[in-house]
């Protein structure tokens, strides 16, 4: 993320609002952007293109939540909540939609800059998580279709796993392409012959 943060501040009470920028600003250098009325909130969001989103809300409802959350786009930015009040279950519903920092009652100038901060390694901890699962089930995925293509190399020409491994790789390098391309090719092929 760049040096100077741009934050968008979804807060409907004015009064609130600028106790909101006015932390900010003493905090840091950062770019802040109020956007008072949650109508049209993920347009709104999309247009200004925010590193983090800071949303207040006096009387949060699981609805409501669920609504702000996604418009926010939790899966594109940290997003932290300042909820002047909670019920049960309503903090865990958050973070399930992705919201990065809940605070509850706590939206005191001088905690803005350390729920950021927490807000934004939570979100780059949760993108690498979800980076590396990516990673791990698309590698999954490719050791099973390599796994069929070894079986039907084996079967057809009548040799042993090694040896139908080492001609995927051959074929893999021969045409400069990764071992579980050529497999998805002969599995895709042999797909369309059955």
């Amino acid at each position: 993320m760049p040096d100077a943060l741009s934050i968008a501040v979804v807060e409907t009470d004015r009064d609130r609002a600028l106790m909101i920028v006015e932390g900010l600003r003493d905090a840091g250098d950062f770019d802040v952007q109020v956007i008072p009325e949650p109508l049209g909130l993920a347009r709104q969001i999309q247009m200004r293109d925010p590193d983090v989103v800071l949303i207040g809300i006096a009387n949060p409802s699981r609805d409501v939540l669920e609504e702000l959350t996604l418009a926010s786009g939790p899966k594109d930015r940290p997003v932290a909540i300042f909820a002047g009040r909670s019920e049960d279950g309503l903090s865990a519903a958050a973070v399930e939609a992705g919201v990065s920092a809940y605070v509850v009652d706590g939206l005191h100038p001088a905690r803005l800059k350390p729920v950021l901060e927490a807000a934004i390694a939570r979100f780059r901890l949760f993108q690498r998580m979800r980076t590396e699962l990516a990673e791990a089930k698309r590698a999954l995925q490719e050791r099973k279709v390599i796994d069929r293509a070894k079986g039907m190399v084996m079967k057809a020409r009548g040799i042993g796993e090694d040896e139908a491994y080492a001609l995927l790789r051959k074929a893999a390098m021969d045409r400069n392409k990764r071992v579980a391309e050529v497999a998805q090719a002969l599995v895709t092929a042999a797909g369309l012959l059955a």
